[in-house]
């Protein structure tokens, strides 16, 4: 599946993003990941993919292994603030999920996109607060992968206020004596496709573009005493002596009535006067609709959305707002009957 222009952030169903605009720019550019230790370049915005956590708030724990089996894996996450000269950000929340061993997500299925039915199971989520050195770590199984994906781990960072400050994904390292080969060859371990079939990340749809590596995590260990990730994600955390903008204050709230049949009204909470641009995506990535694509004054805003050529089904829509104080993405899901 093609997810590479599938929306940079999702919200509410499909995992949520506000960030707001005097606290989050533009990733800049880096050559490797040697200099985005140094430059503290933010990490690269992902897509949420179509299989994020619904109610990550009720998965606070350490250990999200459940009852999936497979070589142990514990995964080691830095969170930095380049807003405050690169430091830890303690506080942040955390919320990590993968597939299993077979490539399978919880909490979806029953679908053309996953056929087996995990949707009333948990596993392989959750999630943490940073401590002071900007640490979570979890408990889990190493990931297996599926078809047009290379290995990952999707993360969502979120300042102490529930406000979003990054969605990403983490890439693992490829080769021969790599993690990835090792253990998708581990047959004792339950792991039965090794790679017949595997997208590498040059390939992948979401990895392919990441030439400075700021994706890529460091693995180590064996499949006797298991595997460790350890990476480091930056984000555009809190400006000291600045407080934090809540999800209230600046976004894009949930469209009404949700499902609809003809027409809808999405409502938006501008700060100032605004460009906005709002976008229709079905659940595979692809555009299908442009419904608002002007200027907004500062204040209550609704823009209304015509069913038009829309089948009955789910979307996501996109809020893209720009404004002196930079640009923000947040988004949400709704429902044509």
């Amino acid at each position: 599946m093609k997810r590479k222009d599938f929306l940079k952030n999702s919200l509410g169903f499909l995992g949520m993003a506000v960030a707001a605009p005097s606290i989050l720019r533009a990733a800049e550019g880096g050559n490797n990941e040697a200099e985005a230790l140094t430059t503290c370049t933010v990490s690269p915005s992902e897509t949420a993919g179509p299989f994020p956590t619904i109610t990550p708030s009720s998965l606070v724990r350490t250990d999200i292994t459940d009852d999936r089996t497979g070589v142990a894996f514990t995964i080691n996450i830095n969170i930095k603030n380049k807003n405050a000269n690169c430091g830890a950000l303690e506080g942040a929340i955390v919320d990590i999920w993968h597939c299993d061993k077979d490539g399978y997500y919880s909490e979806y299925g029953g679908t053309s996109m996953q056929q087996v039915n995990y949707t009333t199971v948990h596993f392989l989520r959750g999630r943490q607060t940073t401590d002071s050195s900007g640490l979570v770590s979890y408990t889990s199984i190493f990931p297996g992968w599926y078809t047009s994906r290379a290995t990952h781990i999707h993360v969502h960072v979120y300042n102490s206020a529930g406000t979003s400050l990054l969605i990403t994904q983490i890439a693992f390292p490829e080769g021969t004596d790599s993690a990835v080969a090792i253990v998708n060859s581990a047959t004792e371990y339950g792991y039965t496709k090794a790679l017949n079939g595997y997208t590498y990340n040059a390939s992948d749809n979401v990895f392919s573009d990441d030439s400075a590596g700021l994706e890529l995590a460091t693995v180590t260990g064996s499949l006797t005493e298991g595997y460790v990730l350890e990476h480091t994600i930056y984000v555009n955390g809190p400006t000291a002596g600045l407080d934090d903008i809540t999800k209230t204050q600046y976004g894009i709230k949930q469209n009404y009535p949700n499902p609809f049949t003809d027409v809808t009204t999405i409502p938006l909470n501008l700060q100032m006067d605004s460009a906005v641009n709002i976008t229709v995506y079905d659940l595979t990535g692809r555009k299908v609709l442009t419904a608002y694509n002007g200027n907004l004054a500062a204040g209550e805003n609704t823009v209304t959305l015509n069913r038009g050529s829309l089948s009955s089904g789910s979307y996501i829509y996109k809020a893209v707002v720009s404004n002196a104080e930079g640009t923000f993405e947040e988004s949400r899901k709704m429902i044509v009957r």
